[in-house]
């Protein structure tokens, strides 16, 4: 019963190590993604701050690298856990061997000097010629075959497992060295954390002067941002009370005798087609992909103190996200262009519908669909723009009917 839970013991923990290789294989291929990001933030850094007059955008910019350094961190240190949970079970493994390698061996070392004391031809002759009867001499002579037989048995058990010891040693090893180049590159990150936070809070500094002028902007910006909602509110009930008015005629035709049903502009009653792009739409929450194939978050959803001023409350119905300059805004999810918008003469912007759901990408300088198209997931739509300070943003917001949700919990790794 003992060896059979120590059997168990060792199932359980095994395909406890099988999924923890797992996670460690997840948590490399992050941490490298990781490393990626803050590559790309880094060079979209030294560009904006060759262009920047104002340094509160290079602040933005710098905060998100501490961010993906501090998520570089975390990563590495979960790394460093599952490892050290590994290694103690392979230690496990280890001692147990070792008492088992202690038993075997001091067993054969009995039954060596046993067959030492017993080895010569004569003895063994004389224990089958001193049988009683010949069943007896039978007997004897497999037992003599069966003790030389779990003698060589016992000799090739020791070699497998000192064979399978020194496997686990090894791995043991590797893993310790794994552990010490880990630990080593969190403290390096942590090294650089620091001094990017120094480099931050010069920069804090040194624009704090311009305090009115840069409430001025903040203010300034935030009208312009509230009326284009304004706008695209305007625009999102108008495509709800379209689609409303096609369900009602489909059901009058289907249905000619069934009573009116009272349909408003904030909510899409769904027919049965668009019912199944808004499921299948929500079943990817938090999968789909970026509405643009490289950049980071320079804005988040919601209000939110300014980088620099705490006090200054900025409010954003999306997220903004910062790219590089040339780059094309592309489809989150499959759906049909239900408005090409024109919010200024160097800002369009497209609306697609997908059932029950809106997303809008802002900020292009020209677009590359129409109204009423149907478009792919990850199909490109239009150019975004680059300012005149050299900022290439582009805003999206995601919408169920007139409630704008936060994109972090529809996007991938937002």
């Amino acid at each position: 019963m003992r060896k059979f839970l120590l059997g168990l013991f060792f199932v359980c923990t095994t395909s406890v190590m099988w999924g923890q290789e797992s996670q460690q294989e997840k948590l490399e291929k992050r941490k490298a993604e990781i490393q990626q990001e803050i590559l790309a933030n880094e060079k979209l850094l030294q560009s904006v701050k060759k262009k920047e007059k104002s340094a509160v955008n290079v602040i933005v910019l710098q905060n998100n690298k501490i961010k993906l350094k501090e998520k570089l961190i975390y990563t590495t240190a979960k790394q460093t856990k599952i490892l050290s949970n590994d290694m103690y079970i392979n230690q496990m493994k280890i001692n147990k061997l070792n008492r088992e390698l202690v038993i075997l061996k001091e067993d054969y070392a009995k039954m060596i000097v046993k067959s030492y004391k017993s080895r010569s031809e004569q003895s063994r002759a004389m224990f089958l010629l001193s049988s009683e009867n010949f069943l007896q001499a039978y007997k004897r002579a497999q037992y003599m075959k069966q003790y030389t037989s779990y003698r060589k048995m016992q000799g090739e058990e020791i070699k497998s497992k000192t064979d399978e010891l020194l496997g686990f040693n090894e791995r043991l090893n590797v893993q310790k060295a794994a552990k010490k180049k880990l630990l080593a590159e969190n403290t390096k990150e942590k090294l650089s954390l620091e001094k990017e936070k120094r480099e931050q809070l010069k920069l804090v500094n040194s624009i704090k002067k311009d305090k009115k002028k840069i409430t001025a902007e903040i203010k300034r910006k935030q009208q312009e941002s509230r009326a284009i909602d304004r706008q695209i509110d305007r625009l999102i009930r108008e495509a709800i009370a379209t689609a409303n008015r096609k369900a009602a005629s489909e059901n009058a035709k289907a249905n000619p005798n069934a009573p009116v049903t009272a349909y408003t502009s904030s909510k899409i009653v769904l027919t049965a087609e668009s019912k199944i792009l808004a499921d299948n739409f929500r079943a990817n929450r938090g999968k789909l992909p970026w509405p643009v194939e490289k950049g980071f978050v320079s804005l988040g959803f919601g209000d939110q103190p300014h980088p620099v001023y705490p006090n200054l409350v900025i409010h954003n119905s999306g997220v903004e996200i910062t790219t590089e300059q040339g780059s094309n805004a592309r489809a989150v999810f499959g759906g049909e262009v239900t408005s090409v918008i024109v919010l200024s003469p160097v800002n369009k912007a497209v609306m697609i519908q997908h059932g029950d759901c809106f997303t809008v990408y802002q900020n292009l300088s020209s677009v590359f669909v129409s109204k009423g198209e149907k478009v792919n997931i990850k199909q490109s739509l239009g150019k975004i723009r680059t300012n005149g300070e050299g900022k290439t943003i582009i805003k999206f917001t995601i919408s169920q009917n007139t409630t704008y949700n936060n994109p972090a919990s529809w996007l991938y790794n937002m």
